[in-house]
């Protein structure tokens, strides 16, 4: 009988040292005060270095649970016809203050991106030279999120666009990597500049 206890006790250390079981909802029961390797010498095991290392990413970063991480959310562009060879982008300073990003940025990249010229009225609206439709807009803006304001290493929104010299980097407040972005390439638009003047002439 004194045998049959002791080897219930043990089972009963060994059951109370296994390791939580993975809840669905996100919920853990668990009694023990602190991690399994506390007052030990011995080295840690993988299984508790790689636990060791989510506990400290979930404390940097909560909204990361379960490996998914924060969706963006991010209002539409509002987009009205001027006329018939202009678009206005009305809610386009909104946007920018949203995304905590300078207007002038934002505006050189979009231009960029849709080989047009356009400027900010007196209504804080950027006109666009040419027809272009609500979805064209959001697909530059989603590029522009993706490059210039959610971070490359977490994906967090919460960055600070910061320019050294030349060179623009993007500090996350979240993981606090920071990385370098690349420049606005405005080429394309010179180049068909010159191509339309050349047809002109030929014309």
């Amino acid at each position: 009988a004194l045998n049959l206890r002791h080897k219930h006790k043990r089972n009963a250390r060994f059951k109370s040292a296994q390791p939580d079981e993975k809840s669905t909802d996100g919920i853990t029961f668990s009694s023990q005060s602190g991690p399994a390797w506390a007052g030990s010498e011995r080295d840690y095991t993988y299984d508790e270095l790689l636990s060791r290392v989510f506990n400290i990413m979930r404390e940097k970063n909560p909204d990361m649970v379960a490996g998914e991480k924060r969706k963006f959310v991010m209002k539409p562009p509002q987009v009205v016809r001027v006329g018939t060879k202009k678009t206005s982008f009305v809610n386009f300073t909104d946007i920018c203050k949203l995304l905590h990003r300078q207007p002038k940025h934002l505006l050189a990249f979009l231009l960029a991106e849709l080989g047009t010229c356009g400027s900010i009225d007196g209504n804080n609206q950027l006109v666009i030279k040419g027809r272009f439709q609500q979805k064209q807009i959001e697909n530059v803006l989603r590029r522009y999120i993706k490059e210039y304001v959610t971070c490359h290493t977490c994906r967090s929104p919460d960055t600070i666009l910061q320019k050294d010299t030349r060179l623009y980097f993007l500090q996350c407040e979240t993981c606090h990597s920071r990385c370098s972005v690349a420049s606005i390439k405005t080429g394309f638009q010179a180049v068909t500049g010159k191509r339309a003047q050349l047809r002109a002439k030929a014309n």
